[in-house]
């Protein structure tokens, strides 16, 4: 991010409303063929973070083989699609062909639903993607076993496919385009895509599940009432050829998988089983499927929710009354400033200019923008910058707390670089606003807290996430700075009396980079390896024990006297590598109960590994799924909103895991099993998520 300069003025504008009925949601066609342009936007500041899958020996894994399961542990997926003339009738025998009415569609799907999951032995490693020239894969799991490639006969599902594949309308519940199964050229191509990986090494394919299930489904195409019915037609028969060939090079019966077309038309499923409805003939969703990027947002929202951090001063998400209408709107703020990498330094003339319009009652709420956190650079920034920044503070507190303000009553010269203010009659509201309410902000937000209550830096850090309840993440720059211009903050503080001289920091804000962990509940927070070993900031933040999952603390024995930690405060997840291979299923229980025995102590747990995303991570949407009874989806993007600047990537098994931990969660309730979306569906929802933030 470049400097920005401190001689442009601030523009101030007023924002027409948001279009009704549009939802913020990402478009719902988005695939995974889908162009750069179509792709959503990813969160700003956020980054996908590199997960070593730990060492691998020579004579191979550092943890010993699963034990196979049990013959009471086999699970066989069931499908009332199979036999397909029992519920379906025949179209054509060559290739072979069925239809099915929206009423046995829905049954279908309503039966694949409340089927158990095989068991992860049962389908790993082989959804791990096996590609039989890819010699890194290979030879990462056949020390594992011998039958890697070998497909699971355990496990069978029901795929949707909409003929043109355009998913922007008439999306039926899971459905995919024909691109995302079938190869583009030659178009008459009968097979499947190869979507294993030919190279490289991943536990994280999450973009070729649905291809691989689809492999092992009934096919279900449709189309909707544009789509010319031989359309349809064509592309169920180039399906069911590619099915037969499927079923001979791998040695399956044949008609094991069958191919259907939907009789009834979109408009009548629409009719009679909304539910199977993701987004309707216009293009709106329905709000009757799971959508990953939504809950996203909506969590996002709902975590960074605006709240006051000063007296009339707010800090918060850009306003969404589409997401949460009980949310503050921009009409609850008489001025809303956002912080932006593309906005410049307001200076005190153009603070000027927005004081007047303020005048104006009928043009609130004002609209201005700020240099985001990370924008100011040192040791390269300049003394205009810091002007504007102390500027900014000063008159922001000068117009929400008019009966603290000196008010000046002369009026000054135009020329003059102070910034005038009058009587005012009533204190302004103002909120500070990015997009995801934590990041871009974090920078004015803490500078201004220091100003307006007078305390120094680590007490801002540590008030604001504690008292005021904000989760935030700002930047090593940001540190650096606030560290370094601390004594001119708190000497123009208005609620400042002490010396500025000799300011001491406390050892644990030397090394942080910026990030505090995450809040995921009140009682849990999420972190990586660097959290866990500065032990001073976590009991700033009531950070009382420590589950460490795969990783091991570096702290010393006289660290851990002096700080009297005691050792039943402490957790240890041994031998489990972020490695695709290593489960975390027979840990989930121990590691939950010690979680709980934090919280019944009134104190908060700190889950970590070594980077924060992926191993700790499964462990706290574990927690998520058992104490605010979510289903994985839902406690998925509960966990990923919460995660500050860095991405959430439980591997393929641990996501796998999740999904079937959520059944356990229901049989302990006794609650029918229902799953919300289906694994393929599941998986491709996170990898069109992730899409914006691949390399």
């Amino acid at each position: 991010m470049g400097s920005p300069s401190a001689t442009m003025t601030t523009t101030t504008h007023t924002r027409a409303p948001p279009t009704p009925g549009r939802s913020t949601t990402p478009p719902p066609h988005l695939t995974l063929n889908t162009s750069s342009r179509g792709t959503p936007a990813a969160v700003p500041n956020k980054h996908i973070p590199v997960c070593s899958p730990g060492p691998v020996p020579a004579n191979g894994l550092d943890t010993p083989p699963a034990s196979p399961p049990s013959k009471d542990s086999l699970i066989e997926t069931s499908s009332i699609t199979y036999p397909p003339d029992a519920h379906c009738n025949e179209f054509s025998r060559d290739p072979p062909l069925f239809t099915i009415d929206g009423d046995n569609l829905a049954q279908a799907m309503e039966h694949l639903a409340t089927q158990a999951l095989p068991n992860p032995e049962q389908v790993f490693p082989w959804l791990h993607g096996l590609h039989a020239d890819n010699q890194i894969q290979l030879a990462f799991f056949v020390s594992r076993r011998k039958s890697v490639r070998r497909i699971p006969r355990c496990i069978r599902s029901i795929t949707l496919v909409k003929t043109g594949g355009d998913l922007s309308q008439s999306k039926l519940k899971g459905a995919i385009a024909p691109e995302e199964l079938l190869p583009t050229l030659p178009s008459d191509c009968e097979t499947f895509l190869e979507c294993d990986p030919k190279d490289g090494f991943s536990v994280r394919n999450f973009q070729i599940q649905a291809c691989k299930m689809a492999m092992v489904s009934d096919i279900v195409v449709y189309g909707d009432e544009k789509t010319n019915p031989n359309d349809t037609i064509a592309l169920a028969k180039r399906i069911s050829r590619a099915q037969r060939q499927y079923e001979a090079r791998n040695n399956f019966t044949r008609g094991l998988f069958n191919t259907f077309i939907l009789s009834d038309t979109f408009k009548l499923v629409h009719k009679h089983h909304p539910e199977l409805v993701a987004v309707d003939s216009t293009g709106s969703m329905t709000g009757n499927i799971v959508d990953f990027f939504h809950w996203e947002r909506y969590e996002m929202c709902a975590m960074s929710k605006a709240s006051e951090i000063s007296a009339n001063v707010f800090l918060g998400p850009t306003p969404d009354p589409t997401l949460d209408s009980s949310c503050l709107g921009e009409t609850d703020f008489d001025v809303l400033i956002e912080a932006s990498d593309l906005a410049h330094m307001p200076d005190s003339r153009s603070l000027r200019g927005v004081r007047s319009a303020l005048g104006k009652d009928d043009a609130l709420p004002l609209h201005m923008e700020f240099p985001s956190s990370g924008s100011i650079m040192p040791p390269s920034w300049s003394h205009a910058e810091i002007d504007g920044l102390l500027d900014t503070c000063k008159w922001i507190f000068e117009m929400a707390n008019p009966s603290e303000a000196q008010v000046t009553k002369r009026r000054k010269s135009a020329e003059n670089e102070d910034i005038e203010m009058d009587d005012l009659a009533a204190p302004r509201k103002f909120l500070l606003h990015c997009t995801d309410g934590y990041t871009e902000t974090s920078l004015l937000a803490l500078t201004y807290y220091m100003y307006a209550e007078g305390v120094p830096v680590h007490e801002a850090w540590v008030q604001l996430h504690r008292e005021k309840g904000r989760n935030f993440f700002a930047y090593p720059t940001d540190v650096s700075l606030l560290t370094t211009i601390e004594p001119r903050i708190l000497q123009a503080s208005p609620r400042w009396s002490g010396p500025v001289i000799n300011l001491h920091s406390p050892q644990w804000l030397e090394r942080i980079d910026g990030s505090l962990p995450s809040r995921i509940l009140p009682y849990m927070y999420l972190g990586n390896l660097g959290h866990a070993n500065n032990p001073e900031l976590l009991r700033e933040l009531g950070i009382t024990r420590i589950l460490s999952v795969g990783e091991s603390l570096s702290w010393t024995e006289g660290m851990r006297r002096q700080l009297n930690w005691p050792y039943e405060n402490l957790m240890a997840v041994d031998r489990v590598q972020d490695n695709g291979v290593d489960s975390l299923w027979d840990d989930f229980e121990r590691c939950l109960s010690f979680i709980e025995a934090g919280k019944r102590d009134g104190g908060a747990t700190l889950v970590h590994c070594r980077v924060g995303v992926s191993r700790s991570a499964t462990i706290c949407i574990a927690e998520v799924m058992n104490e605010l009874n979510l289903t994985f989806p839902r406690a998925y993007c509960f966990v990923r909103a919460r995660r500050l600047n860095v991405i959430i990537q439980p591997h393929l098994r641990f996501t796998y895991e999740l999904l079937k931990w959520e059944e356990y969660q229901r049989q302990r309730r006794n609650e029918q099993l229902r799953r919300d979306l289906e694994w393929a569906t599941v998986s491709r929802e996170i990898a069109l998520m992730n899409k914006p933030y691949s390399r």
